[in-house]
This record gives C-alpha cells, structure tokens and sequence, in this order.
C-alpha cells in the first residue's frame, strides 16, 4: 500500500506539471507557475480537509472558498477570482492571509483558469489525504527546483541531503530549531519528521512536550517574498505551526528570533547588491579574553558571557551572505548546541 500511495503522489505531481504547458500559453513563466498554482491548491486543498479537525487557522471565509470559484464560468469566474485573490489578501487572518498577501494573478484568459480549475477538480484527492497533501506539495517544489527555467533551484535544497544533515544532528523534542535561510522549509519540515518517527509521532513525550512541539519549537526566516508563500503553505500542509518571518536574518530581525538548540539551514550562494554592514548589535566577537558566545540562535551555557566592552560588532560582507552565515553558525554554537548545514 505505501507503494500504492507514493505513486498516487507522483501521478498527481506529474499531472499538476503538465499544466505548466496551460499556463506558458498564457504567457506565464516557470518562475510564478508554482505560485499560481499554489494559490489554486491552497483552495482545493482546504476544501477536502474542511471536516478534519484542528484546522482553524486556514480557514477560508464564506463566499470566497474553492467550491464558489468551480461554480462559476467564463469572465465571471476570472473577476471572481481576482476579487478572491484581494479578498483573502487583505481581509483574512493568520497563515491565510499570509499566503494571499499581495496576491495578483497573471492569468489573462477565462479559459486557462477554467482548465486549471477543471484539472484540479479532478484529481484523486481522496488517495493523495491518505498519503499527504505536505508530500504532494513538497514533490511539486521538487519538480519545480529541477527545471532549470524556474530558477527555483537556489531555494530548494535536495532532500535526500537534507535527510542526511537532520539524522546527523539529530534535534530532540522540546529543542528550538531554527533555520535563518528557510526557503520552501524543508529542513523545518525533515526536523519534525525525524522527531516524530522517534518518538511515536510525539506520543511517548509529554503533554508539555507536545505542545511546545506544535506551537514554539520551530523558527524560521525567509527574505523573498514568493518563496516566502510557498514555505508558509508547505509547513501548513504538512500540519507544522511557528514563528515563519519574511524577511532578512541579517537585520534586526534576527536578532528577535529566540536562542536556538538547532540550527539547520542551507545560507545562500547568491550576491546582494549594495553591500552594507548589518544592523544588528548581536553578531559579535570578543576584543580581549572574555568568552563570548552570540550569533545565529547559538545558546551559551549558563554563566557563560562577556561584559559589553569587550565585543565588537563585525562587518559582514553582504556580498557573500554564506561565508558569513558559515563562519557565525560555527564559530559561536555553544559546546552542545548543534548548526547542521
């Protein structure tokens, strides 16, 4: 049956794929594919899991849910789902409107999004709940990252090397984990997937434990908007809840990010423009003997500092962002706090 189910996901990744030639007719590129869909799955998908329970925070509001969009046709139907788009965007709470947020279709023709529609509607749904619908998504970025025209390379790390680097570094329940350059998450995602499978999917922890698990111990921070959509929709679907900022890990914003036990993350190959020094005050580096222990949510043992005089704020050099991420996440990770990447 696994067997069975694996490629049910596969034929419906495959299928899903091919709709990318619907889409470049209409003048789409790879880039925005899989976010065009994404936001037409998102729909369909909280459709089918609208009986399940614990699901809260996605869901839609009336009026502006998958089956009002399939019942329409034609010109009607693509105004209304512009007007879905805005709506969500703007008047929805939580993850939902995160993932709408500023959404603005590229679609020009009623009969692309009518196929789109149709196509998804016709999906088996039903063997794709029993396997996953996070495996299902996680095998369109895939896909997605394999074609070099999208260029979704860069934000998709392999999984069997993500696998890997988590059975490695083995995170243990009630660590906060955090990953600074999330991407589409997978590192979040394989951390809670190799905790749950040593622990009875958390059942052999505590009640404590299990809900500091499902609400505080994964963090992570995502500078591309886009990117950013497509890990808040695969963390959701994949039924994981944090703290997931868009934004850069380089500014204040990371210095807001609670200390870590785990630091799992792939830093970016690519430039930045402008250069510059980063405006964070926590990045630091001892002047003198004192001990120091900062940077990238390393956690320093107790009692363990430095008075404020002796550090000083480095420069970073913005035009190689994973030199510096490498060089932090090493050098300031406490004697038995882990930085896998």
């Amino acid at each position: 049956m696994p067997g069975a189910f694996m490629t049910t996901t596969h034929d419906i990744v495959q299928k899903l794929w091919r709709l990318c030639d619907v889409l470049r007719d209409d003048g789409i590129t790879y880039h925005q594919y899989v976010t065009e869909l994404t936001w037409l799955l998102f729909l369909k998908m909280e459709h089918e899991t609208r009986a399940l329970p614990h699901r809260e925070a996605y869901e839609l509001p009336k009026g502006y849910r998958w089956e009002d969009l399939a019942r329409k046709t034609g010109l009607e139907q693509q105004n209304f789902y512009r007007e879905l788009l805005l709506h969500l965007g703007t008047q929805a709470k939580g993850l939902v409107q995160q993932i709408y947020v500023d959404a603005a279709t590229s679609i020009r023709k009623p009969a692309t999004l009518a196929t789109l529609v149709d196509a998804i509607e016709q999906l088996d749904w039903y063997d794709a709940q029993q396997e996953g619908l996070g495996d299902l998504y996680e095998g369109l970025l895939e896909k997605n990252a394999g074609e070099k025209k999208s260029g979704a390379g860069q934000y998709f790390t392999p999984r069997p090397l993500i696998d890997c680097i988590v059975a490695l570094v083995k995170p243990k329940p009630g660590e906060v984990i955090q990953d600074p350059a999330s991407g589409t998450g997978g590192f979040l995602i394989a951390a809670d997937r190799y905790m749950r499978a040593q622990t009875d999917d958390f059942f052999e922890v505590g009640e404590q434990l299990q809900l500091f698990m499902e609400r505080e111990a994964y963090h992570a921070v995502e500078l591309v908007p886009e990117t950013h959509r497509l890990l808040l929709m695969n963390l959701l679907l994949h039924g994981m809840r944090g703290t997931f900022h868009l934004g850069d890990s380089l500014t204040s914003l990371g210095a807001t990010l609670p200390k870590a036990d785990v630091i799992l993350t792939n830093p970016p190959f690519g430039t930045k423009k402008g250069g510059g020094q980063s405006s964070r005050d926590d990045f630091t580096y001892p002047t003198s003997k004192a001990p120091v222990w900062a940077g990238l949510g390393a956690r320093s043992p107790r009692g363990m500092g430095a008075r404020r005089d002796s550090l000083a704020t480095p420069r970073i050099d913005r035009r190689c962002p994973r030199r510096f991420y490498l060089k932090r996440g090493t050098q300031f990770c406490a004697p038995h706090d882990r930085f896998g990447t």
